[in-house]
């Protein structure tokens, strides 16, 4: 990822609420595999770790990230913020694209 991108997806990522709480129970397979399937359908997200969780926030963002296949894009204080890129999305709005131009 070009700094750029990570710019730019760190502007995204403002706006956005997180959608996972890391407490207590740290990182659970059953965390890992919906946080998957959020960055399949999303594919930028925000991770809150919270207080009672002992683990690092950086560790944690890092640990995730390769379990999931993301990247991480930036890790302020208790928030992860992961990206990952959908190709099934890209080709889907190539094909959208070509379909519109072929109309006109």
């Amino acid at each position: 990822m070009t700094s750029k991108e990570r710019a730019e997806l760190k502007s995204q990522a403002m706006v956005l609420d997180s959608i996972f709480q890391i407490g207590k129970a740290s990182l659970t397979p059953q965390l890992t595999d919906a946080v998957r399937d959020a960055l399949d359908a999303r594919e930028l997200i925000k991770v809150s770790v919270l207080k009672n969780c002992a683990d690092d926030p950086k560790e944690l963002a890092n640990l995730i990230a390769e379990r999931t296949g993301s990247e991480v894009v930036q890790v302020i204080g208790k928030k992860i913020v992961l990206y990952k890129k959908n190709i099934e999305k890209e080709e889907k709005k190539k094909r959208m694209e070509k379909a519109k131009k072929k109309r006109k």
